[in-house]
């Protein structure tokens, strides 16, 4: 029964944190389009319209709205998932479809949240193995806006990728009180850095930019340290590129892909992380004792 109840509470708060997450990729996708107007960076003059409204009030007196009407949504409006199905994923005002992004983000954050407890590979008896758990989750808060704004415009802003390294320095710090050898912790910590940071900082000043970019780089280093471990970051590093050959290479097939196409490279290092941080353990236990 404790079980059922702990289960119910994670999907629950999921769901919620879910919908700030998604409701955060729209105010930050309007606070840029303002910024790179004001720097003279061109554009979407038809987004930059229906997004701006976003940021006229501040967090104090900010409320949901509406992105095509305008119409200030009611408690009953914001629901998780309750409200859209309700709704037919339609505005109640205007009728105009709000879309899948926003359920999927819900959704999304729910089952991060039920699996990193029920796959957790640490233990949770001490205050700082469950506080590691706690932080492991309001990462993934950042991670999933993190992954919907990098697939949908090739961007990792910076305000989420900075939360995102603070939530791993604190994990790091966890990381180095709890192990015997501080010392080889710290090495392993500095380490995961250099294969998921260092490697994609090398690529940027080799292609200038064109083959990666620099928000790769801050994202590398806030996962290497959530990891905290050269091991995990490794698979990470192999599962994200496995993850991109999975998709890339069936698209070229198709045609749907090019050579020369854009890809978003977040979302691919984010999904290898998670791989990592749940079955990574496995995978070295596996590889040098021989255990299943």
């Amino acid at each position: 029964m404790d079980k059922l109840v702990i289960y119910l509470a994670l999907v629950l708060i999921g769901l919620c944190f879910g919908s700030f997450a998604g409701a955060m990729v729209w105010r930050l996708r309007a606070r840029q389009l303002v910024e790179d107007k004001a720097a003279g960076e061109p554009v979407n003059a038809k987004e930059l319209a229906r997004l701006e409204k976003l940021t006229k009030k501040d967090a104090l007196h900010d409320h949901s709205q509406c992105l095509y009407c305008s119409y200030t949504l009611r408690w009953y409006d914001l629901i998780p998932l309750f409200s859209w199905l309700s709704l037919g994923g339609k505005c109640r005002n205007c009728r105009h479809k709000i879309g899948r992004m926003e359920p999927l983000i819900e959704l999304g954050v729910a089952v991060f949240f039920v699996i990193s407890y029920t796959f957790w590979p640490y233990g949770l008896t001490t205050t700082l193995e469950i506080a590691r758990l706690m932080i492991w989750l309001a990462a993934g808060v950042s991670l999933a806006i993190l992954f919907v704004y990098d697939l949908k415009w090739f961007l990792l802003p910076d305000r989420i990728n900075f939360t995102l390294i603070g939530l791993g320095a604190v994990t790091s710090a966890i990381a180095v009180i709890e192990a015997k050898d501080h010392i080889a912790t710290i090495l392993s910590i500095v380490t995961a850095a250099i294969i998921l940071s260092g490697l994609y900082f090398v690529l940027y000043v080799i292609s200038k930019g064109r083959w990666i970019g620099f928000g790769d780089i801050k994202l590398g280093l806030g996962l290497a340290l959530l990891l905290a471990d050269w091991r995990l970051a490794f698979i990470a590093l192999f599962a994200a590129n496995l993850i991109g050959c999975l998709i890339v290479i069936p698209g070229m097939i198709r045609g749907n892909l090019k050579r020369d196409s854009h890809i978003s490279f977040g979302p691919l290092l984010i999904l290898g992380t998670v791989v990592a941080q749940f079955v990574g353990l496995y995978l070295i236990g596996t590889y040098f004792y021989g255990f299943f």
